[in-house]
């Protein structure tokens, strides 16, 4: 059906054009003023083809029809039917971008994988300002030793490297600690006894227990069934939901008296031993895989295969925001960080964000042209954030509400990607992106080559929307 045959089934399933006192849109939905709501025809209007889903507040009905398509199917309904534009309620509609994600978000439905991963993300979440602050710590250590080695610093400065590896070890080097008191905080444990699992998992006694039972490998000690930190952050999470488990069931069965003695000892020794000679090695076997699948994937030797898949994990990464599966991204990220050293998939997807920059570039200097005052205002305001990496303002206030520089803005940060990847640049810490990343790559020449991603995205982003994007989309965004 074209937008104006979906005008028409909504206005007649209303109840007719004169049952109709006003209209207006927002981002998703068209909205319909109705005199008498005993005319409307709701079973009709649900099953309209385009019409997503139809929600009722007094005498007021929203139709959701999605981004841009409510926009044009209410244009539509307003010039032929000539019904009147509820002006007041445009305006208060025409909201900020917070408010545009937030109805985006409201809209999505929950599933399994979506809780899965939103499980993830608390878990890691709070974690980020401390994982950004020990990546940088290690960053500018690592640029301090390169000066070093280049005759560029004295000898002397050996004790500002030492300094900030130090400052930077301070997190990273007990991330599983911290993951382990974090997942206890969300699965509802004893955050303590949380860090307790976490720290077996990198404890240097595992090392002489594989050796015992036979499962460490000599000659290569990374690929031991069982060694230290074997299974990474997945073990440490899957252990201390074991752990909540088990705590809760302890707690119930022992005396109050003897629950501060009792509960904890016996929670950390059972959960302890399933850790050390269940989940490790399971996890271990898990995160082994999930590497050599990136390997495959961003890891290649082969360039092309490179070029390929940064230029597509770039130019989809909006896209999976928008779903909330992005949250599942931050495990990952974790696991290359513990087993590379290094993370090599966060700056791809960090170009993402500078397609969008780009692409507002495009349609800002058309508002320009065309005299909408509103979006040169809104893109104003979002450029700044956007350039220093807090894309949300740029995707919710501009891109997304006009819907094709949401998709030409992701085909142009593709380009970026594919050059990130080319050039195998790896981040110390994930967190922002935009220019405030730069110093989270690892060596000079990898923050040079983030850089001329970034730029590579914004002028891509720009011209493929520059092509794309009429100055009569632009009027009427």
């Amino acid at each position: 059906m074209s937008n104006l045959d979906i005008a028409k089934s909504i206005v007649e399933s209303l109840g007719g054009k004169d049952n109709i006192n006003n209209t207006f849109n927002c981002m998703t939905r068209m909205r319909a003023n109705i005199k008498d709501t005993s005319k409307v025809n709701e079973d009709e209007l649900k099953n309209i083809d385009g019409v997503l889903g139809l929600m009722k507040e007094g005498k007021t009905y929203q139709v959701v029809l999605g981004p841009g398509k409510a926009k044009k199917v209410t244009d539509e309904a307003i010039e032929y039917f000539k019904i009147p534009r509820d002006a007041v309620g445009q305006a208060r509609e025409e909201n900020t971008w917070e408010e545009n994600k937030a109805e985006v978000k409201a809209g999505q439905k929950d599933n399994a994988l979506k809780k899965g991963l939103k499980l993830i993300a608390d878990i890691f979440i709070p974690l980020i300002p401390a994982i950004i602050a020990g990546g940088l710590f290690f960053g500018f250590g690592q640029l301090v030793g390169q000066l070093i080695e280049s005759k560029t610093l004295p000898e002397s400065w050996n004790v500002v490297q030492l300094t900030l590896g130090l400052f930077g070890g301070a997190f990273l080097g007990y991330f599983a600690i911290f993951t382990g008191i974090r997942s206890a905080e969300v699965f509802g444990a004893t955050p303590a006894l949380g860090g307790m699992i976490g720290a077996i998992s990198i404890g240097a006694n595992i090392v002489e227990i594989s050796k015992i039972i036979g499962l460490f490998n000599e000659a290569v000690p990374l690929e031991s069934v069982l060694t230290t930190g074997k299974g990474g952050i997945i073990g440490v999470i899957f252990g201390v939901w074991i752990l909540s488990k088990i705590e809760k069931g302890i707690r119930k069965a022992v005396p109050d008296v003897l629950d501060l003695i009792i509960t904890p000892f016996v929670s950390i020794l059972i959960t302890g031993l399933l850790m050390v000679f269940a989940i490790m090695p399971v996890a271990g076997f898990i995160s082994d895989g999930l590497v050599s699948v990136l390997s495959v994937i961003i890891g290649s030797e082969n360039p092309v295969i490179r070029v390929i898949s940064g230029f597509v994990l770039a130019a989809v990464f909006l896209p999976m925001v928008l779903m909330g599966l992005h949250h599942g991204l931050i495990a990952i990220y974790a696991v290359q960080l513990e087993q590379l050293g290094g993370v090599s998939l966060f700056p791809v997807l960090a170009m993402a964000g500078a397609g969008q920059v780009g692409a507002a570039l495009a349609i800002y200097l058309k508002a320009k042209k065309v005299n909408n005052e509103k979006m040169v205002k809104v893109i104003n305001g979002a450029l700044p954030a956007g350039f220093l990496g807090v894309g949300e303002p740029l995707i919710y206030g501009v891109t997304l509400p006009m819907f094709k520089p949401f998709i030409t803005a992701g085909l142009g940060s593709g380009f970026g990607g594919a050059f990130v990847m080319l050039m195998q640049v790896t981040a110390a810490a994930w967190g922002p992106s935009g220019l405030v990343a730069i110093p989270l790559m690892q060596g000079t020449d990898k923050m040079l080559y983030y850089f001329i991603g970034l730029v590579i995205s914004y002028i891509m982003g720009f011209i493929i929307t520059n092509f794309a994007i009429k100055n009569e989309d632009v009027r009427n965004a």
